[in-house]
């Protein structure tokens, strides 16, 4: 079961996301340039700050206002047991999670296997770690569950029988982004009685 980066209520502003392309660029002494993409597709970049994560756990005084709250354990735990950038995770980005109608073909009448895709003014990139896919459309009507499945590890949607031609296939869906920690250091500080911070963390989207 992959692990889910937990929602806290300490999530500060402001968060930087960054799309990162790698490109060799070759240039010639008259000034021409010859480019080769090594990839088609971004590889994403989120820096998140963490203003107060309060600890139950200090019992240095009487209460406090950590009281009854564990967030700096629950997100310290958690980078732990990734174990820096090792493993991979899921991340939901809240701004970032949710498309519907989005087109993902035509139908031929002998493919039957379609990229669920996100389509972000007019680039469609490959959406791999669906959460809920909650309809499938062929020309606009919605297909019974038991006639397609969802692959949860790449977020291909294959159909029992091959989509007619020219239907256009559809689907509403939910996703998360399959990241890893970007660094193998995290500073935690303890500003206050059972206050902490973080005050950067990144993720970095990797490919399945």
């Amino acid at each position: 079961m992959t692990a889910i980066f937990p929602q806290l209520p300490g999530l500060g502003w402001s968060v930087h996301k960054a799309p990162r392309f790698t490109t060799r660029v070759q240039r010639a002494v008259s000034g021409r340039e010859l480019r080769v993409l090594d990839q088609p597709y971004p590889l994403w970049t989120w820096t998140l700050t963490y203003g107060l994560l309060r600890d139950r756990w200090d019992t240095r005084g009487a209460g406090g206002l950590g009281a009854g709250f564990d967030e700096l354990r629950t997100l310290a735990g958690f980078f732990l047991a990734q174990q820096g950038q090792f493993q991979p995770f899921l991340f939901d980005d809240p701004t970032d999670d949710t498309i519907t109608g989005q087109v993902l073909g035509t139908g031929d009448a002998s493919t039957a296997a379609f990229q669920l895709v996100r389509d972000m003014g007019g680039f469609a990139e490959p959406m791999t770690a669906p959460n809920t896919v909650s309809a499938v459309y062929l020309d606009g009507i919605v297909q019974a569950p038991a006639t397609y499945a969802v692959d949860g590890e790449s977020g291909v949607v294959t159909f029992t029988t091959p989509p007619p031609q020219r239907q256009v296939i559809a689907a509403d869906f939910t996703y998360w982004f399959r990241v890893r920690f970007a660094d193998d250091t995290a500073e935690f500080e303890n500003f206050m009685y059972q206050l902490w911070q973080l005050k950067q963390v990144k993720l970095q989207s990797v490919l399945p």
